[in-house]
């Protein structure tokens, strides 16, 4: 099973290089108004097929048991929907009189915005051996919440009502994310045996999609002449991503493991991953709903295509020191236990 999602992460990291290197060789295709018309295909009916696989596949009835753990599921939401986007936006005025590209740095901005993933965190959580329960359910709730929360920071962080069709953008995030996603619960409480005999590749699915907006929308930044991205910004991107990531681990880390923090090893694990990490997934078709049209929006995606494949390589990388040093805190903790 291991090997299988290894492989479909190898796949789509390769899909992500042809689909940019596809829209370099010939943009006409997939912009506005070319043979693929995204603002049609894309817009809403590639968003609304993600959402409705989501909704097909989010296994909400197992979420009950991870219910009772208030305080751990408040850290992770609370870190991730606001901490995170608050300190990377302290951390953008510094980096604002720097020569980085500043579209790159609002795209570094709306990765601080987006909600956790759905499966990649829950992934690595289980490859350590963490509470699963609770990266489930917190990957889950998250991407609830962010279906309203990210737009609202989006608009807070990078436009305002002024500037930006607020109505127009929350209809369209209501009928291409919010109803297809209750209409694949729904659907899913009256096939959920079909679905756990059948196991459809919902995650191919999603990732297939997802690559055509991908595609899309580096269509039409190299269709504009005025749009230049240079190499010393995206070699700065890239460090500084991994920065980001490492600092923020490491923080959930010190947090989780203070004396009295009332969190065990394993839910150690869950927050370091939870907390840190954002989906592509959910993120693409959000900033093509509230950045539609905006000439800077492939600029804008580049950091949250960059910190995807990114988070998943250092949690990989990370996986067997965590899980050496949950073994030996849990180790310790039975050896500190008075025998009765």
């Amino acid at each position: 099973m291991r090997l299988l999602e290894r492989m479909r992460k190898d796949w789509f990291m390769i899909g992500i290089v042809l689909a940019i290197a596809g829209a370099k060789l010939e943009p006409s295709i997939g912009v506005n108004g070319g043979p693929l018309k995204p603002e049609i295909t894309v817009s809403y009916i590639a968003v609304a097929t993600i959402f409705f696989n989501s909704g097909l596949s989010l296994k909400t009835e197992e979420l009950t048991s991870a219910l009772v753990h208030l305080k751990l599921h408040l850290f992770i939401q609370i870190f991730t929907l606001a901490f995170f986007p608050a300190t990377i936006w302290l951390f953008l005025q510094l980096l604002s009189i720097t020569p980085i590209n500043e579209w790159l740095l609002k795209g570094l901005q709306t990765v601080g915005c987006m909600p956790p993933p759905v499966s990649s965190a829950v992934i690595l959580t289980k490859a350590v051996g963490g509470n699963e329960a609770a990266a489930i359910f917190n990957s889950a709730f998250g991407s609830f919440l962010g279906i309203v929360i990210t737009p609202l920071l989006l608009l807070l962080f990078l436009g305002s009502s002024s500037s930006v069709p607020f109505t127009s953008i929350f209809s369209q995030l209501f009928m291409t994310v919010v109803v297809p996603l209750i209409i694949g619960q729904i659907v899913r409480r009256y096939i959920k045996d079909w679905l756990e005999r059948k196991k459809p590749p919902f995650g191919a699915i999603s990732s297939s999609v997802l690559l055509m907006i991908i595609y899309t929308t580096f269509c039409d930044t190299f269709s504009n002449p005025n749009i230049d991205l240079d190499k010393f910004s995206l070699v700065l991107i890239l460090v500084i991503i991994f920065s980001i990531q490492l600092s923020f681990m490491l923080l959930t880390f010190v947090f989780s493991t203070r004396n009295n923090s009332g969190f065990t090893p394993a839910d150690t694990v869950a927050i370091i991953f939870c907390s840190t990490h954002k989906s592509l997934t959910l993120g693409i078709p959000m900033l093509k709903i509230v950045f539609a049209g905006h000439e800077h929006l492939s600029l804008i995606s580049v950091p949250l295509l960059i910190y995807h494949p990114a988070q998943i390589l250092l949690g990989s990388v990370l996986v067997p020191t965590i899980k050496s040093w949950m073994v030996s805190r849990q180790k310790g903790v039975k050896l500190t236990r008075p025998t009765v």
